[in-house]
């Protein structure tokens, strides 16, 4: 489950937009958005690059992509 609260503020401390985040992921905006919103899954190849384009470290990918518990 992803941690929406925590993904957005590393997109927003990094200074890249959605719609840059997408276009790296080759997904549409309202695509990444359900990924976020956590109505649909982050895959592999799609976690490998966000983590190189917020330059996440493995805590930070754990704790944004691989959360237990999400309010």
């Amino acid at each position: 489950m992803t941690n929406s609260e925590m993904f957005r503020k590393k997109v927003n401390s990094c200074g890249v937009t959605i719609t840059y985040l997408a276009k790296m992921l080759g997904i549409t905006r309202e695509a990444l958005y359900n990924k976020i919103r956590n109505e649909t899954e982050f895959k592999a190849s799609e976690i490998s690059c966000v983590a190189k384009v917020l330059n996440l470290t493995q805590r930070e990918i754990n704790e944004i992509f691989f959360a237990k518990d999400v309010n």
